[in-house]
C-alpha cells in the first residue's frame, strides 16, 4: 500500500478505486468494487464474500439510464434530477464548489440511490427486462436502499419525499405516486433528527440543501402529508386491567387513527423505514430464536411488531410501497451456522468500506499488533477482540460490585486508549476547539458499566485527565429504553439520579435552562444527554467519556467520537459494524486540491472489524479536525444590506448592418499546447500497458475531414445561433454577414499562434477545428460591443433580487473574523491577501457596507469553451457615496478570467442602463500592494 491514506475516491464522483485484499497486504484495484457482503467468523477467523448479483445488474441497468437521459421519467422527475446534479464548479485553490445551488452537492452514493429507485418505478421496460424484486413476503411492495453509516440517508429521505409529493401533486391519478408519507424509526432520538423532514421546520432540509429548481415547487412540497413516529406507536394498546369499562381489543381502523393522526383520512401511503433491519417479516418455515436475532443486533418482538402493525395500517389505508434504508439490511434465517440472510429487495449498496473509501466517515483503525504476547489461536493482537480472551470474558460476565478491579488486560488496553485519548484532547484545544473528544465503550453488562465508570471516576485509570466524573455518563440501557419509547419507570435509582444531577449541573449552561433539565423525569434527562453528545452549547457538550451497555440508541453518532473499547462478544461483522457506527460521523468536511475530503479517524480496541487496515509503520499523525465557525446574517444590521438584481441572461439588440473595428479586437491566443493532434494509445490488462503493441493515432491524416470551407460555414452557424434572436434585420442577411467577419478573422494575425510547426495550414486548420467554440466566443463578444443598439436584462423569474440578508447559515473550518461593518457574521480568510482587502473594507473610511461574496448566490454567467459558467466574484462593496463596488482578488490572469470580466462588464453597463440598482462598477487586484488603490478609486 503506498497511499497515505484509505481515501481514494472523491465523494462526488462514482467510485474509481477499491481496496482488495491480497493475503494480508492490500492492493488498489481499478474501476468500482462490486456490490457484495462479507460473512466473517470471529470465533473461527473464517471470512468469505458473498457478491450481491441483483444489485450489480441493477448498477449496470442504472448507468446506461442515466448515460441515455433518463428515458421514461415525468416532466418533473427530469427536472428534479437536472436540479439535484448540478454542483456549480470547482475551485481547486479554495478547495471548494462555487456557484452551485447548495453548498456541498449531494454526494454521488446519495444520487445514485434517489436515480435507483425513480428508475424502479419510472425507468421504460426495456431498462427493467429480466430484472425481478423479491418481496418479504407480506402484501406490499418493498425497495432497499443499503445506505453506510454516514452516507446520508437523512438526505435520500427528502430526496425521496421531493419526488414522490411533487409527481403526485402533478399527476394525482399515477399510482406510482403518493403525497401521503409514514416514516418509522427506531426510537425518539432518531424521530427528533428526523424532524428536519418536515417542510413547516425551521431548519428543513428542502431549504438548506435548495431541493425544488423553483420557488413554485417549494409552495407544492408544502402540500406533503407527513407523519414521523417511532415504531413503539405501532404497538396494540395494553388493556388496563383495572378499568371499569371493558373496551375491547383495539379495531384495525382504530389502530390506524391513533397511529396515522393526520394521515389517517388519507390513502394510498408510502412508507419510509429508517433503520429498516428492524423491521423483519419472520417466515412461517423459519425458527429463529431471540439469540440468534440478537447476534445480528435485533429485537425479534420489536422487528416482528413493526411489520405487524404496518401490516394492520395496509388492511385500512393500504400501502402502495415501503422505501427501507439501512446500513445493515440483515435478517436471521434460523440456520444453525453464522450466516445472515440479506434482505432480497436491495436495489442499490453503498457499504463500509466504499464510505471509508470515498471518506465519507472516519476510517477505523483496529489494534494489528502490540509488543505483548499474542493470541495463542490465533496470533493476532489480545487488544483486537479483548472479550474473546478467557481471563476477559469469565470476569465480566460474573455479578460484581461496582468497586471490582477490572480484569488486568482491560486496565492495560484502557492505559493506551486513554493516553491517545489525551494526546487527542490536547490536540484539539491547540487547535481551538472548545468541545472534547469522546471515548466510547460498549460493554456486556450493566455491573461491568458500573465497574468501569467506577475505574475512571475513582482514578485507578492513571492516564492523567481521565478522572472526571463531571465529564463521564454511564448510560442506564433501562432507563434509555424506556426513554426511547416514551415512557418512564415506576421506580428511581436515587444514586443514578444523583450522578445525572451532577452533569447537568456541570454542563456549562445557563441556570434556567438547567433548572429546566433538571425538572424533567429521569429518563428524558438521559435522553437529552445522550442526545446531545458533542454539541455545542447543549447539556451533553463537555461530556468525554460515555460508558454504555449494548451499542446506544440507533441513529446516535457523535461527530466527536474518536476512541471506542469494546468489550462483549461481536459473533458477527453486523454487530461490529453497528458498533463502530456510533464513532463514524465525520467532524470537519475539508477537502484536497483533488475533491477528496481529509482523512479523519476513529481508534478502536476490542472490536473486530473486518475492513481494510493500513498496517504500515510510521506515517504522519493527522492533525486534529478544525473547529467550526457558523456563518450567519447578524441580526440588527439591516442598514448594512446590499441587494443585487439576480440577472439570468442579458439579451443584446444589434443593429442591422454588422460592422467591425478590427483594431480595436485583440488577438487570441490558441496554445497548441492545450491541443493534442496525436495520441498513442496500447491495449493494457489490469493497469499495465504493453507498449511494445502501442499504435498511433493521428488527426493529421483525417484533413480532408477537416476542409476550411466546411470549418467557416460551421462557425458561422453557431454565430448565427447565437444571435438570430438580437438582431432585428433580415436573417439571411445576417448570416451572410457572419461568414465574411469569420472568414476575416481567420486571414488577419487576430489568430495567435505561437509555434512555427503548427502554422503549417494543414495544423493550422486543426487547431481551429479543434477550438472552434473559442473562436467564435471571442468573435462573438467583440461583435457585440460593437453593434449592440440596447441590452435587456432578464431577471431570474422565481428571485429577480439578490440580497445579503438572504443568506443562509453555513458552518466553516476555515480561519475568521467577526466583523462589523458587514451584514454577514463573519468573514472567511481564503489567503491572507483576502484578510488585507477585509481589514481594509472594515477601516476605511469611505465604505458603508460590505461582504465577501461566500455562499451569498451573486453569480454572472459566462461562456467559457462553448458552456456557460457561473462567475462567482470575491466582494461587494457599497460605498458613502452611493457607488456599490463588484472586487476580484486574482493573483495571476488567463484566458477564462478574461471572459469573465467580460461578462462582468457587460452585466455592470446594463445594470446601469437599466437604472433603479445604484450605480454600480468593476474591477480586478492583481497585487496585493494595489488593493488600496484600486478601492480609493470609487470612494
Amino acid at each position: 500500500m503506498t497511499t497515505k491514506s484509505l481515501i481514494i475516491n472523491s465523494p462526488y464522483d462514482a467510485p474509481s478505486a477499491y481496496w482488495e485484499r491480497d493475503g494480508k497486504q492490500m492492493r488498489l484495484c481499478q474501476g468500482r468494487r462490486p456490490a457484495a457482503y462479507e460473512i466473517f467468523d470471529t470465533r473461527n477467523n473464517t471470512q468469505r464474500s458473498e457478491p450481491l448479483e441483483l444489485v450489480n445488474k441493477i448498477r449496470q441497468r442504472v448507468d446506461a439510464w442515466r448515460a441515455d437521459g433518463y428515458p421514461g421519467v415525468t416532466s418533473v422527475t427530469d427536472q428534479l434530477l437536472k436540479h439535484w446534479h448540478e454542483r456549480g464548479e470547482w475551485d481547486p485553490e479554495a478547495c471548494r464548489w462555487e456557484g452551485g445551488p447548495r453548498q456541498y452537492p449531494f454526494y454521488f452514493c446519495q444520487l445514485e440511490a434517489i436515480e435507483t429507485l425513480i428508475w424502479w418505478l419510472e425507468a421504460q421496460e426495456s431498462y427493467r427486462q429480466g430484472i425481478f424484486l423479491s418481496g418479504d413476503g407480506g402484501p406490499w411492495e418493498r425497495i432497499c436502499s443499503k445506505m453506510a453509516t454516514g452516507s446520508g440517508k437523512t438526505s435520500v429521505m427528502s430526496l425521496i419525499i421531493t419526488w414522490q409529493t411533487l409527481n403526485a401533486i402533478q399527476y394525482p391519478k399515477d399510482r406510482r405516486f403518493s403525497k401521503a408519507v409514514l416514516i418509522v424509526t427506531p426510537g425518539l432520538t432518531v424521530k427528533s433528527r428526523l424532524q428536519v423532514l418536515q417542510p413547516g421546520n425551521e431548519k428543513n432540509v428542502y431549504d438548506e440543501f435548495n431541493l425544488c429548481p423553483n420557488e413554485a415547487m417549494r409552495q407544492q412540497l408544502n402540500r406533503v402529508e407527513l407523519v414521523i413516529e417511532n415504531w413503539h406507536t405501532l404497538m396494540p394498546l395494553k388493556e388496563q386491567a383495572r378499568s371499569v369499562v371493558k373496551k375491547g381489543k383495539e379495531s384495525d381502523e382504530a389502530f390506524a387513527r391513533r397511529v396515522l393522526g393526520k394521515l389517517a383520512s388519507e390513502r394510498d401511503l408510502i412508507v419510509i423505514n429508517d433503520e429498516a433491519h428492524h423491521a423483519y417479516r419472520q417466515q412461517a418455515e423459519s425458527k429463529v430464536s431471540k439469540k440468534q436475532a440478537e447476534a445480528v443486533g435485533i429485537d425479534l418482538e420489536e422487528a416482528t411488531r413493526w411489520i405487524e402493525g404496518l401490516d394492520r395500517i395496509h388492511k385500512t389505508r393500504r400501502i402502495r410501497r415501503c422505501f427501507d434504508l439501512s446500513a445493515t439490511p440483515f435478517a436471521p434465517t434460523g440456520k444453525s451456522n453464522t450466516e445472515s440472510g440479506l434482505f432480497e429487495w436491495i436495489v442499490s449498496d453503498f457499504g463500509l468500506n466504499d464510505a471509508i473509501e470515498a471518506g465519507l466517515v472516519k476510517t477505523p483503525r483496529v489494534v494489528v499488533r502490540d509488543d505483548a504476547l499474542a493470541n495463542a489461536k490465533t496470533y493476532a493482537s489480545k487488544l483486537y477482540h479483548l472479550y474473546r480472551e478467557d481471563e476477559v470474558r469469565e470476569d465480566l460476565n460474573r455479578k460484581a460490585e461496582a468497586t471490582a478491579p477490572l480484569p488486568d488486560l482491560v486496565q492495560k488496553a484502557y492505559a493506551l486508549l486513554a493516553y491517545d485519548w489525551k494526546e487527542t484532547a490536547r490536540q484539539w484545544q491547540q487547535a481551538g476547539h472548545t468541545i472534547p473528544p469522546v471515548m466510547l465503550t460498549v460493554c456486556n453488562r450493566t455491573e461491568t458499566a458500573a465497574r468501569i465508570e467506577n475505574f475512571f471516576n475513582g482514578g485507578d485509570c492513571l492516564i492523567q485527565g481521565t478522572q472526571a466524573p463531571d465529564a463521564t455518563l454511564r448510560v442506564d440501557s433501562k432507563v434509555l429504553e424506556k426513554a426511547e419509547q416514551g415512557e418512564t419507570s415506576s421506580s428511581k435509582d436515587k444514586q443514578y439520579a444523583a450522578r445525572l444531577k451532577a452533569l447537568i449541573e456541570a454542563s456549562g449552561l445557563p441556570s434556567d435552562k438547567q433548572a429546566d433539565l433538571l425538572a424533567m423525569k429521569q429518563e428524558e434527562q438521559l435522553r437529552v444527554l445522550v442526545d446531545t453528545v458533542g454539541k455545542r452549547g447543549q447539556p451533553g457538550q463537555q461530556l468525554q467519556n460515555v460508558i454504555s451497555v449494548a451499542m446506544l440508541s440507533e441513529g446516535w453518532d457523535a461527530a466527536n467520537v474518536t476512541h471506542i473499547m469494546g468489550l462483549r462478544a461481536f459473533t458477527s461483522q453486523l454487530l461490529c459494524e453497528q458498533v463502530i457506527g456510533r464513532g463514524l460521523r465525520r467532524v470537519s468536511h475539508d477537502m484536497d486540491a483533488d475533491r477528496k475530503f481529509l482523512p479523519e479517524y476513529v481508534n478502536v480496541f476490542g472490536v473486530p472489524l473486518s475492513i481494510f487496515q493500513d498496517v504500515s509503520e510510521g506515517g504522519e499523525t493527522p492533525p486534529p479536525p478544525k473547529p467550526s465557525v457558523r456563518i450567519e446574517v447578524e441580526p440588527g444590521r439591516n442598514h448594512l444590506e446590499i441587494r443585487w438584481p439576480n440577472v439570468d441572461r442579458i439579451d443584446n439588440v444589434l443593429k442591422p448592418e454588422l460592422v467591425m473595428d478590427w483594431q480595436n479586437v485583440p488577438a487570441l491566443t490558441l496554445d497548441p499546447a492545450q491541443t493534442p493532434l496525436n495520441a498513442d494509445i496500447a491495449p493494457s490488462l489490469t493497469g499495465s500497458p504493453n507498449l511494445a503493441m502501442a499504435t498511433e493515432i493521428a488527426l493529421e491524416k483525417a484533413v480532408e475531414d477537416f476542409r476550411l470551407q466546411h470549418l467557416t460555414f460551421r462557425a458561422a452557424r453557431k454565430l448565427y445561433l447565437q444571435n438570430q434572436a438580437a438582431f432585428g434585420g433580415d436573417k439571411q442577411y445576417l448570416a451572410v454577414q457572419l461568414i465574411r467577419l469569420v472568414e476575416r478573422f481567420l486571414d488577419s494575425d487576430k489568430l495567435d499562434i505561437p509555434s512555427l510547426w503548427h502554422q503549417d495550414p494543414k495544423r493550422r486548420r486543426l487547431l481551429f477545428a479543434l477550438n472552434m467554440d473559442t473562436v467564435v466566443n471571442h468573435v462573438n463578444r467583440h461583435v457585440s460591443e460593437q453593434n449592440v443598439e440596447r441590452q435587456e436584462l432578464i431577471f431570474d423569474e422565481h428571485q429577480p433580487i439578490g440580497a445579503t440578508a438572504y443568506m443562509r447559515p453555513w458552518l466553516t473550518t476555515k480561519p475568521c473574523q467577526s466583523t462589523k461593518r458587514s451584514q454577514i457574521s463573519h468573514v472567511v480568510y481564503d489567503s491572507t491577501w483576502e484578510k488585507m482587502v477585509a481589514d481594509i473594507c472594515e477601516g476605511h473610511e469611505h465604505i458603508a457596507a460590505w461582504a465577501k461574496n461566500d455562499h451569498l448566490d451573486f453569480k454572472v454567467r459566462y461562456l467559457w469553451r462553448g458552456s456557460s459558467r457561473n462567475f462567482v466574484p470575491d466582494y461587494l462593496i457599497r460605498f458613502t457615496n452611493g457607488k456599490i463596488l463588484v472586487l476580484e482578488v486574482k493573483g495571476q490572469d488567463n484566458q477564462q478570467n478574461a471572459e469573465k470580466r467580460a461578462a462582468m462588464e457587460t452585466w455592470i453597463k446594463a445594470v446601469n442602463e437599466q437604472g433603479g440598482f445604484g450605480q454600480w462598477a468593476f474591477d480586478t487586484i492583481y497585487e496585493p500592494a494595489k488593493t488600496r488603490d484600486v478601492i480609493e478609486q470609487y470612494s
